[in-house]
């Protein structure tokens, strides 16, 4: 295995652990730098298009939760030229607030991503979130994203 790939792994990892700490810090500024503009993901309801529409479906259920964190662990990433591919397992703890303030709602899942080179930095381009179950009250989470 070559330094560049293992560099280029390293940054996809990097990357991956930034954008958990964004979703638990709440940093939606921080995923700029990490979700391409026209990416698209499928969070659970279905693919959503765009950056903004992704921020927008995490916020729907984060914002109006307590504190979270969502830890990463065995992370596999495949690179391909300028197009690589990752996935990890997701553990992620959610804490309610206010008289939800004593419930938990804990997800065990996996993200699949795929990623592009631009220039030195890589830039997710598709996340798929798979639950595999989930622990406590759902309650603890927002409402989620409006429906038409």
């Amino acid at each position: 295995m070559s330094l560049e790939m293992l560099l280029a792994e390293r940054e996809i990892y990097r990357a991956l652990v930034r954008f958990a700490r964004a979703m638990d810090q709440r940093d939606w500024h921080a995923l700029e730098a990490i979700v391409r503009p026209d990416a698209t993901a499928d969070l659970g309801l279905g693919t959503v298009h765009g950056r903004e529409a992704i921020v927008g479906v995490m916020r729907s259920f984060l914002d109006d939760c307590g504190p979270t964190q969502h830890l990463l662990g065995n992370v596999t990433i495949d690179i391909d030229g300028d197009i690589a591919q990752s996935s990890c397992y997701v553990s992620d703890m959610h804490k309610g607030t206010g008289d939800k303030a004593a419930l938990t709602f804990s997800t065990l899942g996996e993200y699949h991503d795929r990623w592009q080179r631009e220039g030195d930095a890589w830039r997710m381009t598709h996340r798929t979130k798979l639950n595999r179950a989930h622990i406590g009250d759902i309650g603890v989470l927002g409402p989620g994203p409006k429906r038409s």
